[in-house]
């Protein structure tokens, strides 16, 4: 599927800490758990197991506690940095202290672990920009179904499914796609709530109208058990339900 001009993009998705990064993290194992169980897209990855065969499967393969690759790399352009949760997170999802980095350190993390992967989403990005004229990125995570105390919008009533968009690299008609298929599902969509705007890789940020992008966020309490982590017996229909969807964004002309 080397031509289909898609990436489906699974930033949060892994609990993988690497021991040099673990022994920065000042929580003790049974605390880095219920951090990780927070904070993680559990079986996202998982649900858009079919993928493949619509497009690029591009994932981070660490978890987002070593570094968010949905961060802006400078904290002054991030305003997640504030609650010390910009690219390098040294707070908690309740203000804890996660680590302390110097500014050296920092720059180490991001040199080791965030630059690579935006070089490989750049480097695929342009490559289907050349071969097709045009590249979809559908940004894919889950959200809790209530608010963690970091989150900028603690609005209680959660949709099922939020799709962010991007002014300039959002087309209309994806939205309109998107919002009917899953109001088809019998899903409660919003768009813009709890959460904003898709991913773009910073080389074409409002350069390349040809990049465009979508975020779809799958409320969790949908699929699997936020409190013991397992999976709930609809999980297999919320996988169809998500495959069909990345199928009909595949066949999406503007």
């Amino acid at each position: 599927m080397d031509n289909l001009p898609l990436i489906i993009h699974i930033p949060h998705s892994s609990t993988r800490v690497p021991q040099e990064v673990r022994k920065e993290i000042l929580l003790d194992d049974n605390g880095l758990k219920a951090e990780l169980l927070k904070m993680t897209d559990h079986f996202i990855y998982e649900l858009a197991e079919t993928a493949e065969n619509y497009g690029h499967v591009i994932r981070f393969q660490y978890s987002r506690l070593v570094v968010d690759p949905e961060r802006f790399r400078d904290d002054n352009q991030e305003v997640m940095a504030s609650v010390g949760m910009g690219a390098v997170y040294t707070s908690t999802s309740d203000g804890k202290a996660l680590r302390v980095v110097s500014k050296k350190d920092r720059e180490n993390l991001l040199r080791n672990y965030y630059d690579p992967y935006h070089q490989l989403i750049e480097e695929t990005t342009e490559q289907l920009l050349n071969t097709s004229g045009k590249c979809l990125i559908v940004d894919l995570h889950s959200f809790p179904s209530k608010p963690l105390p970091f989150e900028l919008n603690q609005t209680i009533d959660r949709p099922h499914i939020c799709i962010g968009s991007d002014s300039y690299h959002t087309p209309d008609g994806l939205v309109r796609l998107s919002k009917e298929y899953f109001a088809g599902q019998k899903l409660s969509v919003e768009e813009n709530l709890p959460f904003s705007g898709t991913l773009v890789p910073i080389k074409f940020y409002r350069r390349y109208k040809a990049v465009q992008s979508i975020m779809i966020e799958i409320n969790r309490s949908l699929y699997m058990n936020e409190i013991t982590g397992e999976k709930l017996s609809q999980f297999n229909q919320i996988q169809r339900l998500v495959s069909e969807y990345i199928k009909c964004v595949s066949e999406f002309t503007v």
